[in-house]
């Protein structure tokens, strides 16, 4: 083939490519955005803002039960989750050593008390003896005395003798409340220390039927919350359900970790039928804020982006929306009453075409957001992402405020 007609026949092929795809193109830009794009009508509803965090179940009281004196374990009458009541034993520590120094303190008592009852009979004996001039005063005086010593001496050994019989006593170690053994940290034979800290042997919870949620919330959120909001909750031992509570108190002491500032949240609520247990993981949801009968986008028209967009600013493809008329409806609120100063665009579908109005935004449920100001008004279509059969170029999805 001469190169003459070799090249002609290229350029012929190039027209025919270039004109094949010009077509495709101009067919693709004549499609109708129904086909092109996945469209939301913008409709009016309820709406509430939550805002969520994790905490652990515990009792409202747990009840550290320890020992003040040191010894073996040698008896256990409780186990875990055994019921006990106010004042009933729970463990008993070896008593030989104690129970030895009872008896010599109680045997000193009667030690001193014999010396007593000799000094009363040595000062009754020199009384009559210095009625009868036999004695000086000086030996009267000192048989007083020693009578005196002896009484002191007698009510020190008694002291002595209560401390022991105490420490005794404490070899029983009882429940200071009624409740619910939770844990028990010791075991049969197993010696205590108490000499610098008291050991913790049992854990008892006083009541399962009222607990509380230790929570933490982030410093965002936490200007939102109050006492007495109501909580949602649930719990991985029964995801089925939900269980409700209320707060009961915010801590006032921060958490700061790796520069991430939390507050403590109490949560209180009830537990009659003592399904959640102790330590449990519970998953918190606040309800912050409530909006009834207000217009509302989904979140993904406000991240949404058409291509043809792509080489404006935010701000030019607001523009038309900015100027145009506040005379069309936007929910039932003016366009200058604002509760947020966020604001967002969406794409209105106008024709064949896509048109960006600039709206103001309140609250969001993660799922859809709030529409407080703009041009735009219920019945509305919006745009919230590509056709998954579309041609066009990937949107792009940028990050915004709202």
């Amino acid at each position: 083939m001469k190169p003459i007609l070799r090249n002609a026949l290229i350029v012929l092929i190039a027209l025919g490519l270039g004109g094949s795809g010009y077509y495709a193109y101009r067919n693709h830009q004549a499609q109708a955005p129904e086909k092109r794009y996945r469209l939301h009508t913008v409709e009016k509803g309820d709406l509430t803002q939550t805002v969520s965090a994790n905490g652990t179940l515990n009792p409202v009281v747990l009840v550290n039960v320890g020992t003040q004196v040191s010894g073996t374990v040698s008896k256990l009458f409780v186990d875990f989750n055994d019921k006990v009541e106010q004042g009933q034993a729970l463990l008993q520590l070896d008593q030989s050593l104690l129970a030895a120094q009872a008896r010599q303190s109680a045997a000193n008592v009667g030690n001193v008390a014999a010396a007593l009852d000799l000094a009363r009979a040595n000062e009754t004996r020199m009384k009559e003896l210095f009625a009868q001039e036999y004695v000086s005063r000086q030996e009267l005086d000192q048989a007083v005395q020693a009578r005196k010593s002896a009484e002191a001496q007698l009510a020190q050994a008694r002291a002595a003798a209560d401390k022991d019989q105490v420490n005794l006593n404490y070899t029983i170690i009882r429940s200071p409340v009624s409740g619910i053994v939770v844990d028990r940290v010791v075991d049969l034979g197993q010696t205590v220390a108490a000499s610098l800290q008291t050991p913790t042997l049992v854990k008892i919870a006083q009541d399962l039927s009222e607990m509380r949620i230790d929570s933490s919330f982030a410093e965002a959120d936490i200007g939102k919350i109050r006492e007495g909001q109501k909580v949602r909750f649930t719990v991985d031992a029964f995801p089925e359900r939900t269980f409700t509570g209320e707060v009961q108190q915010i801590r006032l002491n921060p958490t700061t970790t790796q520069n991430v500032v939390t507050y403590n949240v109490r949560v209180s609520l009830q537990n009659p039928d003592h399904l959640l247990l102790p330590g449990m993981t519970a998953y918190v949801t606040i309800a912050v804020a409530k909006r009834s009968d207000v217009l509302q986008v989904p979140n993904a028209a406000l991240r949404f982006k058409p291509a043809e967009a792509e080489g404006k600013t935010a701000d030019e493809a607001a523009q038309p929306a900015q100027n145009a008329s506040p005379a069309s409806g936007n929910g039932g609120r003016g366009k200058g009453k604002k509760r947020d100063t966020s604001t967002g665009t969406v794409y209105i579908v106008g024709g064949r075409t896509l048109k960006p109005v600039s709206v103001q935004i309140g609250i969001t449920d993660n799922r859809n957001t709030e529409i407080v100001g703009g041009d735009l008004k219920p019945g509305d279509t919006v745009a919230i992402g590509d056709a998954p059969t579309a041609a066009t170029k990937p949107s792009s999805v940028g990050l915004r405020l709202f």
